[in-house]
């Protein structure tokens, strides 16, 4: 897949959708990206622009206001389009077909997702090709913190080329934060995780910092609080693989940080197999 610098932007036309369009728009002005503000239509749209000459007609208009307010306001080239069908089959195919390096949803939560994308909702996210950053109402602020959160699941490791990249494109701080563990095994695990992440970050010469959680075990309330302590723009989580399939699962931890009551943003990643297994560095 080509990647052509890229920010596909799926819209309902709600205003936490309008959000994130304006989260990608603003990104995209500081990294010289396109943006693509996608629909798809469902019976929500038909019954929305009923009114209208055609469901077709409304939707087209709809999209053309959104790309003249967002041109109007930064100098970002912006396009839109739309699709009959499954939001789940076509965001991906409308990925894959214009390039795009990431997917921004907006969403009013885990509840609001479900309403936008039905029962597909955490599909679109587990099965993208490409990381996809859920956007809730908070606005865009600029990307100087990263947290990163290190646990025992060994592909937090794929995480590290996206941290380099957004790091060296926004000059951000990337807090890599490390979970404590009561079991040796785990403790050690994680140890070893670490060593070899602050081994690529201090080789790329990025700006990092590390702390640790002040407890044991994995707890997304403890990490969403150290993040709104310490006032991070973006937590970078990785999905897990179901083995045998081309599937990601989105466990509670996943979800917590994902729908965080702070609002802050969350890029997911979701691993590529390698050979036999997924982690790399």
């Amino acid at each position: 897949m080509k990647l052509n610098n890229i920010i596909l932007v799926p819209t309902d036309f709600s205003d936490v959708c309008k959000n994130a369009i304006d989260y990608a728009v603003k990104l995209s002005s500081l990294i010289n990206f396109k943006v693509y503000i996608y629909h798809v239509i469902n019976k929500d749209s038909q019954a929305a622009f009923s009114k209208s000459a055609s469901v077709e007609a409304g939707v087209t208009e709809a999209l053309n206001k959104l790309v003249t307010e967002f041109s109007a306001a930064h100098n970002v080239e912006i396009e839109a389009g739309f699709d009959h069908g499954s939001i789940f089959d076509l965001v991906h195919q409308k990925a894959e077909d214009i390039g795009a390096n990431i997917i921004f949803l907006g969403t009013h939560g885990k509840k609001g997702m479900q309403i936008l994308f039905g029962s597909y909702a955490l599909k679109v996210i587990t099965s993208a090709k490409v990381p996809t950053v859920v956007v809730q109402h908070k606005v865009f602020q600029g990307i100087e913190n990263i947290l990163f959160p290190i646990n025992t699941f060994t592909e937090a490791r794929q995480k590290v080329g996206y941290a380099i990249n957004i790091s060296k494109r926004f000059g951000s701080t990337i807090h890599i934060y490390k979970e404590r563990s009561s079991e040796a095994a785990e403790a050690s695990r994680i140890e070893i995780i670490s060593k070899q992440i602050i081994k690529e970050f201090t080789k790329a010469g990025i700006k990092y910092t590390v702390q640790h959680s002040e407890k044991t075990g994995e707890s997304a309330k403890r990490l969403v609080e150290h993040a709104i302590e310490t006032n991070m723009d973006l937590i970078m989580i990785v999905t897990e693989p179901q083995i045998g399939t081309n599937y990601f699962n989105l466990g509670p931890w996943n979800e917590k940080i994902m729908f965080n009551e702070a609002q802050i943003p969350v890029i997911c990643i979701n691993p590529v197999e390698l050979g036999r297994v997924y982690f790399d560095i």
